[in-house]
């Protein structure tokens, strides 16, 4: 049995008569009864009789026809989706990005990106950098937008946006009278912000070592969007990216901190795997929504 032999027992079915079968899927008459005899050939019985001049389909006809009918009805459906992706109207675009670009620019740029795809898949991981890098490696993301580039052979990066750190504090503290902060405006307070370890945290041991001081953090966050809460509560004074504010937050703002540390944020891509198609439109939508952003 093979599917134009299924396809020819369906529309006998549907249809009633050979003639009309052949009539709606295109071929002679002699090919339905000839396609048809082969098919009873093969099963070993009859699928239909003569009554009266008229088809009538017997007990096994029917039994086999519910099934046929499904199995056509998912083929279509699978035909379809397969024009449909064709047309660039369905996909999947997977990606990977660090936390604060998640809660910063990530939605504004997808949003753009689901106005002009929006029967596309969106899987969005959020993981450190180290993981995104792996991901992309093994070819589980499609995309990866972190802070600090990735470094690895087969990648291309670039360069979107400059995230600079900031000075996150309460509305109501009194720092807030000063148009930058500096680290010898910090002594004595308690400080949110990252560990030596990370990437800023040895820019920030260094800029407060030249000035003098010593950074002293009072709560170790890994990522700024944790730092937000905290800053509200009245624990410290937060030095982190500016990512974590890109829309206003009620009771808290931001005062720029200098000398000034920044780092790149970074679109990165193996190209040693294929790509999905939408790669290029996510990534335009992405370079749009740092364009039109205020630079922090």
């Amino acid at each position: 049995m093979n599917i134009r032999q299924l396809e020819v027992f369906r529309a006998i079915m549907r249809d009633g008569t050979i003639t009309a079968a052949a009539n709606s899927l295109g071929v002679s008459q002699p090919a339905v009864s000839k396609l048809l005899a082969y098919l009873e050939d093969q099963l070993g019985y009859p699928l239909f009789e003569r009554i009266g001049g008229r088809l009538a389909p017997t007990t096994e006809a029917h039994i086999l026809y519910g099934d046929a009918d499904r199995v056509f009805r998912q083929m279509e459906a699978l035909s379809s989706l397969a024009r449909d992706v064709g047309a660039s109207k369905i996909g999947l675009i997977r990606i990977g990005a660090s936390l604060p670009l998640a809660y910063s620019v990530l939605p504004v740029a997808l949003t753009a990106f689901r106005n002009h795809h929006p029967e596309v898949k969106i899987h969005l991981h959020t993981l450190p950098k180290r993981e995104i890098a792996e991901a992309l490696s093994l070819g589980d993301v499609d995309v990866g937008v972190t802070l600090s580039p990735i470094l690895a052979p087969t990648v291309r990066v670039e360069t979107l946006y400059s995230a600079k750190i900031v000075a996150i504090l309460p509305a109501s503290d009194p720092l807030t009278a000063e148009a930058t902060i500096t680290p010898a405006a910090l002594a004595g307070r308690s400080i949110i912000s990252y560990g030596s370890h990370a990437e800023f945290g040895a820019a920030l041991d260094d800029v407060f070592a030249a000035a003098g001081q010593v950074r002293e953090v009072s709560i170790q966050i890994a990522s700024s969007v944790g730092a937000l809460p905290l800053v509200r509560q009245g624990l410290g004074i937060a030095l982190v990216d500016g990512l974590a504010l890109w829309s206003p937050v009620e009771g808290i703002v931001f005062r720029p901190f200098r000398p000034a540390i920044s780092t790149p944020v970074s679109l990165t891509i193996n190209e040693a795997r294929p790509q999905s198609r939408f790669v290029a439109p996510f990534s335009e939508c992405l370079r749009q929504a740092f364009a039109d952003a205020s630079q922090i």
